[in-house]
Formats: C-alpha cells, structure tokens, sequence
C-alpha cells in the first residue's frame, strides 16, 4: 500500500502492564513501522488514550470533561510514541485539532499532507477536538482526509469475531465482513459514528492482532491473517 492510516489501541501499547507504556512493545511497532515507511508508504497514525484514561467509566465527571482528559491522554501517547520512532530512524509530525503549545502543530489537511510527502510519520492526536466522538470517528476521519487506502486496526484481537473470544473459545473469527454487517451485529470494532463515516466514503478497514509477528508490515504488505472490513 502508498498510504495507510494506523490505528494502535493505547491498551496494545500498554502490554501485560495494563497501563502506561510498555516501551519493549513500543519498539517492535516502531521498527515495523520504519520497515513499511523505508518501503514507501507514508503512515498516518491515530492512537486511543485506554492505557491512561477511559471516561466513561467514571460517574463523577461530567461528560465533556471527561471526554477532554481522554482527548489528552491521546496528546501524550503521541508524544511518547512519537520519540520512540525518532529514535529509531524516522521523522515525526504531531498534529492536534487544538492548540498545545509547542507540543504539536496545529491540524490541517494541508500540513498533514505535506508532512506525509515528505516522509514524516503523521500522528493525528486529540481526537477530532470534541467531546462525544471517540478516537475511532477521528480514525475514519482523518483517514478519509488524507486519502488513506485502508485503515489498519491494531488490536489486542487478532481480528473480528461473532463473540469475544476472550470469553467464549467457540467464537467464529470473521475473515472478510462488510461495515453494514458489524453494525447490525453489534460486534464493536468501531462506533456508530466512524461506521457511517467509514461507509459513506468507502473507507475500508483491516483488524489484526497487534502482538503477531510483524503483524504491521504483513497488514501493510496485503499478507492478511485478521478481517478485512468491506465497505
């Protein structure tokens, strides 16, 4: 593929610690990631702030507000995981729909666009900026943006499943669904909101399991062992 929009659970990159970084996992995904870059597709990347903020589990805090720290979360996953690429040999760009002081630079198209081109490796922090949409509306959205070929999802799954298989062992792993049908199913790869986005635009999506062997460039390279979501 050119040009891809990866999506890392902030869980993922958490590894057995359940939280904040785990940074041996955060190498494997950097050096897999230089791989498919020095190959010659530009990488936009999006991930969820999970290993430090979930929100909605918490009653106490209004919704907007929670939302907001959730949105930070995601800021500093970014800058993390951005350095970590810069230490492994690739050039960064940190883009939020907000200003953070000197932290980021400021989202638009035209800048993503131009860092992208000139092999930066784009990471699209905050969200889209806004309380009630989740960091998967921002996946979709900024990929549709940039003109990704696919979304590439990386879970802690290795793919889309009838079940969770975490807890039934008889669940049925899907190898090819169509958006419409995940909805319907209500089998939670993506919001409501990022389905129809991702569906209007024909955007699809690839779901695989982050912790397989070079899981990444195998994504990347078309070498699918997860679910391909059609569109």
């Amino acid at each position: 593929m050119n040009r891809v929009l990866l999506k890392l659970s902030g869980e993922a990159l958490a590894g057995d610690k359940k939280t904040g970084f785990d940074e041996a996992t955060v190498q494997k995904v950097a050096k897999q990631v230089k791989a498919i870059v020095d190959g010659g597709c530009a990488v936009g990347v999006v991930i969820g702030g999970g290993n430090f903020w979930r929100g909605r589990s918490s009653d106490a805090i209004e919704r907007c507000k929670a939302d907001q720290i959730g949105m930070l979360a995601t800021v500093m996953n970014c800058i993390y995981v951005s350095e970590i690429f810069r230490s492994n040999g690739m050039k960064t760009e940190i883009l939020t729909p907000f200003a953070v002081g000197a932290f980021t630079k400021l989202y638009s198209k035209d800048l993503a666009m131009e860092s992208l081109a000139e092999g930066k490796v784009v990471f699209f922090a905050g969200g889209t900026g806004h309380p009630y949409f989740s960091t998967d509306t921002a996946t979709v959205l900024r990929a549709v943006e940039i003109e990704a070929e696919m979304i590439l999802l990386a879970k802690s799954v290795d793919g889309v499943y009838d079940d969770d298989p975490k807890s039934n062992p008889n669940a049925k792993k899907f190898s090819e669904i169509s958006i419409a049908e995940v909805v319907a199913k209500g089998l939670g790869v993506v919001d409501g909101a990022a389905a129809v986005i991702a569906k209007e635009n024909k955007m699809p999506m690839l779901v695989f399991g982050l912790n397989e062997q070079d899981s990444i460039i195998r994504a990347a390279n078309g070498d699918i062992n997860g679910t391909v979501v059609t569109v």
